[in-house]
């Protein structure tokens, strides 16, 4: 498995495009995936119960688990926008078969942006009629941003039954980031055969060791959405369950939906530090996982690395209420390679290397439990002053 430079059109077969249309000031609003045929598709939604108009529509539009098309704007969330939101979800998707030439329920949509406006349908119709099929991808992977401050992608390709396959994913998330079996906004593209319903359990299985490990506001949107598509067009036989083929294929799949997990947790709104926390030693990977996200969730945690301050008193404090049956007796705490409390007890260690640590972009915190074989990771960003000026100023 090879990382390579590409696009979210890089499998054969895509192709995306993004542009202004209006919905930002200046940046880009509005984009479209397309795959030259149908693809299998698969996907993962939020499960905050207050969903927007493209959630209700895209989760329905996956029933046959066929999509050809995703057209998505950012700037405006469509949510909370009742039964005109609905209408409009459908007229972009309406809209986007016309242009392609293909049939409205094959075209998933996707919104981001500020809750509760209506989306201004003739702005975005003028959009949607200058996408091209031979644009621009990056244009797409920008156009799907709202505070985030860089494009986030990921593809990688292998060989598989004698052919080069690839996997591709972008995704959007800064804030309001706290996913339960969905990220902010997520979207993998691959040439593989595979069929739908072996590619969503595979997605549904690797949310929860990826995008569900990331947090960085306590949040869960109302517009969270992964989609992948697979069109087929490496012509691989299609893969089947406990195969070499269809292990080597959710590698790549788990490669890229962590590398995307791990970009978004590290551009957190105001985030000057990318925060990793592996967990050993657990009863089981559940308890590991779930004690790592809590302790990058824990707003003192967040905001002593922020600061620089090695408070392991603050990490250990979130292990113990992280609503496991983990006992404290046996627990180690490590930030990155110094160990700072065993035995129930603190450990001395160097100030000025420790001091060195925390000045890096990336601070690595373990906690071994050594009561079990359960492992598991989490990522998340320190809690910065420009979190709050960026939140508070959301609006204007």
């Amino acid at each position: 498995m090879q990382k390579i430079n590409g696009t979210i059109a890089t499998p054969r077969g895509f192709h995306a495009d993004g542009l202004h249309c209006g919905l930002k000031k200046k940046r880009k609003d509005l984009c479209w995936l397309y795959s030259d045929v149908p693809a299998q598709a698969a996907g993962v939604f939020t499960t905050n119960k207050v969903k927007a108009a493209p959630i209700h529509y895209t989760k329905a539009a996956l029933a046959d688990g066929l999509i050809q098309a995703v057209v998505v704007n950012s700037g405006n969330a469509n949510a909370c926008t009742g039964a005109v939101g609905l209408a409009d979800a459908k007229k972009m998707t309406e809209l986007t078969a016309e242009k392609l030439g293909i049939e409205p329920a094959l075209v998933a949509v996707a919104s981001t942006g500020v809750i509760g406006k209506l989306l201004p349908m003739a702005t975005v119709a003028a959009g949607i009629d200058r996408l091209t099929i031979e644009g621009d991808a990056t244009g797409f992977q920008q156009a799907i941003l709202t505070t985030d401050t860089c494009e986030k992608v990921s593809v990688y390709q292998d060989d598989l039954a004698g052919t080069t396959v690839t996997v591709a994913g972008c995704s959007k998330g800064s804030g309001m980031i706290h996913p339960n079996m969905a990220t902010m906004l997520g979207f993998v593209t691959t040439d593989v055969a595979i069929a739908s319903d072996t590619l969503q359990e595979m997605l549904a299985e690797l949310t929860e060791t990826t995008f569900n490990q990331i947090t960085v506001d306590g949040d869960t949107s109302t517009n969270d959405m992964v989609l992948v598509l697979a069109n087929g067009l490496a012509h691989n036989p299609p893969l089947m369950k406990a195969t070499p083929a269809y292990e080597k294929f959710k590698k790549m799949l788990a490669a890229v939906m962590t590398d995307l997990a791990k970009e978004i947790a590290k551009d957190g709104e105001g985030a000057t530090k990318l925060i990793e926390v592996t967990v050993t030693g657990a009863q089981d990977n559940l308890s590991a996982r779930m004690i790592a996200k809590t302790v990058v969730g824990s707003p003192l945690v967040k905001t002593a690395i922020f600061g620089k301050d090695p408070n392991w008193g603050r990490i250990l404090c979130a292990v113990g209420y992280s609503e496991t049956e983990a006992a404290m007796e046996g627990v180690t705490i490590a930030i990155g390679p110094h160990v700072v409390y065993a035995d129930e007890m603190p450990v001395l260690f160097d100030q000025e290397a420790m001091k060195e640590t925390l000045e890096a972009q990336e601070i690595a915190i373990t906690v071994n439990l050594q009561e079990g074989s359960g492992q598991g990771m989490a990522w998340g960003c320190d809690l910065s002053y420009d979190y709050v000026k960026i939140n508070a100023l959301y609006h204007t």
